[in-house]
């Protein structure tokens, strides 16, 4: 892994430099209609061993890319949405989509890659088919919208890394072409962001504390299996229409306005939050063999009307609110979630159960270390007052007992 990290910034290089990654167009119909399009081009990093040592090979889509229909579909009876592209010997590379009815994403990547493919793979000392699979991907867009991202994207998955550039993408297509509204990847708004104009004399006012909201989700039997109790601001830099340049806002989460969905699983629950153009996710991970489970990822994305282009950020290796299994995780002290540098998220008053929810309560809570710190403060001061009036008492009757002393009989 620490090779793929090295390296393939050096493959990433080539997009810009030589030109010589090639774009591919993709498609999964459902008889005349398309319901998966994506326009991609895709460079794909490997790690194998060989008898003596490892080794690396770097291949990209070629023209002759094509999607596989038996694997592809538009998703029915349940299943989710997949577009699987087949590409030389017996390698595959393939997205699953979903959506809750406002946004869609892409929420997982499988690679398939077959070492038996002599050309790729020489002096591989295993054969056959190796597949990897990264849930971490942060693709995201509101339905009816085409997901742009002109600057590479690497996603790793095991030993091998995918990185896409000049990428458009939609899934759940109401036509069989791409929707014109797009929604634009954090990367290259950062890239085709405006130059800086003279500051405003405007000051924004501050929003204040946000309301806290209680949020749950329930499984597929309808019982509560996550449970939320928090406020939540959010704090995006984005490029504004109005001023023409980057800004700060700050944004509360309004519990009365939020519709929230999720799911829950052995390892691993997500609860999204729905605020008209806003749609907030939050992604728990448990490891089952120390039984403490931790928030592990979060994905925002935002259309505000001031917003030159729409804003996405995610980040799927955060580890914050760590708790163990049959318990809650307690903060009311203000927390400040960096998931981006343009990107954090502010709790207030915060509680939050993500698995082992019985009886649609929450559990006995582990308390941050923030709230234990804030316990402690009025402590150390009430002792040390204490403490301040003994050593006065003290003094006072060291000070009587010699005046006494001073005294003599006549």
């Amino acid at each position: 892994m620490k090779v793929v990290k090295c390296l393939a910034p050096l493959f990433i290089a080539c997009f810009g430099i030589f030109g010589c990654i090639q774009a591919v167009t993709l498609e999964v119909k459902k008889g005349n209609s398309t319901c998966i399009k994506a326009e991609l081009s895709a460079l794909l990093f490997i790690t194998y061993t060989t008898s003596n040592s490892t080794s690396n090979v770097s291949t990209s889509l070629p023209d002759s890319t094509s999607v596989d229909a038996a694997s592809s579909s538009c998703g029915a009876d349940g299943r989710q949405p997949w577009l699987v592209a087949v590409f030389g010997s017996g390698h595959a590379l393939g997205l699953s989509f979903s959506t809750n009815g406002s946004f869609y994403s892409v929420t997982s990547l499988m690679l398939q890659y077959n070492l038996s493919d002599t050309s790729l793979f020489p002096q591989s000392n295993r054969s056959g088919v190796v597949t990897v699979v990264s849930a971490s991907v942060g693709i995201w867009a509101p339905i009816n919208t085409t997901y742009r991202c002109v600057s590479p994207t690497t996603i790793r998955a095991g030993g091998a890394a995918v990185t896409f550039s000049a990428m458009r993408l939609e899934a759940y297509m109401p036509g069989n072409d791409l929707s014109p509204a797009e929604s634009v990847c954090v990367a290259d708004q950062i890239t085709t962001a405006a130059p800086p104009t003279p500051a405003s004399t405007t000051i924004p006012t501050p929003p204040g504390t946000p309301e806290t909201g209680v949020f749950s989700v329930r499984n597929s039997t309808g019982t509560v299996c996550l449970l939320a109790r928090m406020g939540l601001q959010l704090n995006v830099s984005y490029v504004s229409q109005a001023q023409n340049k980057t800004v700060q806002e700050l944004f509360n989460v309004n519990p009365n306005l939020t519709v929230t969905s999720g799911s829950c699983g052995g390892t691993t629950s997500t609860l999204v939050l729905t605020q008209q153009t806003t749609m907030l996710s939050f992604t728990f991970s448990m490891n089952a063999t120390t039984s403490k489970y931790h928030l592990s990822g979060i994905n925002l994305f935002a259309n505000w009307s001031d917003m030159i282009v729409a804003f996405s950020a995610s980040n799927a290796s955060l580890d914050y609110l760590r708790s163990t299994l049959g318990r809650s995780y307690m903060c009311n002290t203000e927390q400040t979630l960096l998931v981006v540098p343009a990107f954090s998220v502010n709790t207030f008053r915060l509680q939050v159960q993500p698995f082992g929810v019985t009886t649609s309560q929450f559990a006995a809570a582990e308390e941050c270390q923030l709230d234990q710190d804030q316990m402690l403060i009025p402590i150390i001061v009430g002792a040390a007052l204490a403490g301040l009036v003994l050593i006065i008492l003290i003094a006072y009757l060291i000070g009587r007992k010699r005046s006494h002393a001073g005294y003599q009989t006549i």
